[in-house]
């Protein structure tokens, strides 16, 4: 049966993984949005109620507005939705706040319609809403809240994205220092041009951390941790992050690195315990300075966005 109402779990994201900018996420548990999605009368997308941060109504200026618009474009359903939006996910924070508004709404609709879309084909209107906030088309962030676990978009045009399996005893730790690095500018930093020597180790690390999921190989996962492109030029927008990332990786992190475009830092452990281990470690960094920070321990979210 078709229903005319559905709230939804959208959850943040961590995109890149150290060696695969643009390329792989996973998907987080313990912190996201809700959202409420219903079928009106009135055709058309209309945001009614936004809690926890100042985002605009208009549909055509808000990420899930923009996204939600695209699929209903291309659905032509003779009845609209109204979007309500309880914002968790600090924008600017670097774990998929835009990417889970844009993926929420139209992860939403795709169900209020009877799922006429597949997981890609949502993932692709969602990159129409993420383009908003970004400036650029990707589905780094999108793809493992809409897939669930890790993925990798192997193509944009045409999208195509990759499910990756998750070892089981895998945990996340992110730190959210209270500051805000936009994407755009995140990506102004960066280089046009790489030397091929650090192109190839990055490729190979991409290469190692897949096949490293696949086996369960956690030495080898460690050892694929590595980001010899980006991270040596974002990581000075992101204070203190050499003293977290050195703490993390000596209390037991599997790795650490920039999630997205930062600020906020992730980790990666075998087991809740070390996981744990390595919040305090981050912890005690940040504590010894005037930012305000967050953090989380999350298991891999191999559902994505859900249904509450």
């Amino acid at each position: 049966m078709i229903k005319n109402e559905i709230k939804i779990f959208s959850p943040a994201t961590v995109a890149n993984v150290s060696c695969g900018f643009d390329v792989l996420g996973f998907c987080l548990d313990t912190i996201g949005d809700e959202m409420i999605i219903r079928k009106t009368n009135k055709k058309g997308v209309f945001i009614t109620k936004i809690e926890g941060f100042d985002l605009p109504f208009d549909a055509e200026k808000n990420v899930a507005g923009v996204s939600a618009l695209a699929m209903i474009a291309d659905a032509k359903p003779d009845f609209g939705f109204e979007i309500e939006i309880y914002k968790r996910i600090k924008p600017g924070s670097g774990i998929g706040s835009s990417s889970a508004s844009a993926s929420g709404s139209v992860f939403a609709i795709n169900e209020l319609l009877g799922r006429p879309y597949n997981k890609t084909q949502v993932t692709d209107f969602a990159m129409k809403g993420e383009a908003l906030a970004s400036g650029s088309e990707h589905a780094d962030n999108l793809a493992p809240g809409i897939f669930g676990g890790f993925t990798l978009v192997k193509s944009s045009s045409p999208l195509e994205v990759l499910q990756l399996p998750t070892p089981n005893d895998l945990y996340a730790t992110i730190i959210h220092p209270q500051i805000e690095i936009k994407t755009a500018d995140a990506r102004a930093i960066l280089p046009k041009l790489f030397p091929l020597q650090d192109v190839i180790t990055q490729s190979a690390n991409v290469g190692s951390f897949v096949h490293a999921l696949h086996t369960n190989d956690y030495e080898l996962l460690k050892r694929a941790l590595q980001d010899v492109i980006v991270e040596p030029h974002r990581s000075i927008l992101i204070p203190h992050y050499a003293e977290v990332k050195s703490a993390a990786l000596n209390n037991g992190a599997l790795g650490a690195g920039i999630s997205g475009a930062g600020p906020s830092i992730y980790t990666l452990s075998k087991g809740i315990e070390n996981a744990k281990r390595v919040e305090k470690a981050m912890r005690d960094v940040y504590a010894n300075t005037i930012i305000a920070f967050e953090t989380y321990v999350s298991r891999i979210n191999t559902e994505g966005i859900r249904e509450i």
